[in-house]
């Protein structure tokens, strides 16, 4: 069955107190909120809809730019969840598929947990299916209210909510999947008879449950996945779980990183079997490193690296947007930009590759052939090519 994702970005993260960057689009690991969702869905879905309000044209560019299967859809103005997710009625006037719908402030929800998801609304036979969780302290979530047969009754809000349904710990985790088909009319009946007088996306529960839809919830285990982010303090609780599954994945596979508490690696980086991460190490944005590497202690690679087997970037060494080939160390105080480094190459402290030209706002490339040896404290101004074999004073 085809299956189409809307994502709700329209928010404005009043809490983050970014007067210039929407909520979607502050980052982990150099990689923004909106995107981890996206990412998590573009391979079994056939589209995304990304619903876009405060700091439209931001999030729009950033969607355009990055992701070609999906597209951005105005909320204006913005009335609540459920009328965001009506502005794609239009688009979807003809489908027969299941729609899933997830928040843009929710990187840390897995891509297995969503097809779970979506293969436990198919095997219920649901017609509407919510992603709900347990949590202890369950305040500013929306209760899950269950029937007797356990099928799912309504959500109620915080705000809406009685004594009574305060003491729930079952909570809305806002993430749904819908037979399109059978719920799409329940977006032009929503009331915002409500204390924030909005249209809340909540509401087609209680409304597929009056229509005599089968309606569940799928209970995620680990509520750690559905963790929301609301301020700068939330983004940085968000980061280190982020982390620690990225470094857990990777001991996992056979790295060794000498303390993963000090240790940050973006979740496009791939690393190989027994390369070791010393202390005090960010690796950001989409690397490749081989094995038997040695990174840091305080290494920085910035994105776009390539490191092949047997390579050596010790400490208080930068790398960006650069290759280096196998049996090659770059062992203290050295920036290594936008260039290639051949096999064999030893490069001396203190040595930096200028890239940038700052009169005409270009930059140029460095190669380094194989068997190269650079001393220390050299400059090497690109565009510049090291022929093999070569040594630098």
């Amino acid at each position: 069955m085809d299956i189409k994702a809307v994502i709700l970005a329209a928010g404005k993260g009043t809490r983050m107190k970014s007067e210039t960057t929407p909520k979607v689009l502050h980052q982990i690991m150099g990689k923004t909120l909106l995107g981890y969702v996206l990412d998590n869905v573009k391979n079994f879905v056939s589209g995304e809809f990304v619903i876009v309000g405060h700091h439209a044209e931001e999030v729009e560019n950033f969607v355009k730019t990055n992701y070609d299967h999906a597209q951005t859809v105005l909320q204006s103005p913005q009335l609540g969840t459920g009328h965001a997710v009506s502005m794609v009625c239009p688009q979807l006037e003809n489908f027969d598929g299941l729609v899933l719908i997830l928040c843009g402030d929710t990187p840390l929800v897995k891509e297995e947990t969503l097809k779970s998801f979506v293969e436990f609304h198919k095997s219920n036979n649901s017609d509407i299916t919510v992603m709900s969780t347990i949590f202890e302290n369950p305040t500013n979530y929306g209760r899950i209210i269950r029937e007797a047969n356990n099928s799912l009754k309504c959500i109620v809000e915080e705000k809406d909510a009685t004594p009574e349904q305060k003491a729930v710990k079952e909570v809305n985790a806002g993430i749904y999947c819908l037979n399109w088909s059978k719920v799409k009319s329940a977006f032009g009946e929503l009331k915002s008879n409500n204390a924030q007088g909005e249209y809340y996306l909540t509401d087609i529960i209680k409304w597929g449950n009056e229509h005599n839809l089968t309606v569940n919830a799928f209970t995620l285990k680990n509520n750690e996945e559905i963790y929301g982010i609301n301020s700068k303090a939330n983004l940085a609780e968000a980061s280190k779980l982020m982390n620690q599954r990225i470094i857990n994945k990777h001991l996992t596979n056979g790295v060794t990183i000498v303390d993963p508490a000090t240790t940050w690696i973006s979740p496009d980086t791939e690393i190989e079997a027994d390369t070791i991460i010393y202390p005090s190490c960010y690796i950001s944005g989409k690397n490749k490193i081989g094995k038997h590497c040695k990174i840091g202690p305080f290494a920085h690679l910035r994105g776009d690296v390539i490191l092949e087997d047997y390579v050596k970037i010790g400490n208080f060494v930068e790398v960006k947007k650069t290759t280096v080939k196998s049996h090659t160390n770059a062992c203290h105080l050295t920036y290594l930009g936008d260039s290639e480094v051949g096999s064999n190459v030893n490069i001396g402290a203190g040595t930096i590759t200028a890239n940038y030209n700052p009169l005409t706002k270009t930059k140029s490339k460095t190669i380094i052939k194989d068997n190269v040896k650079i001393g220390s404290n050299s400059v090497l101004v690109a565009p510049i090519t090291i022929e093999e074999g070569a040594n630098v004073g």
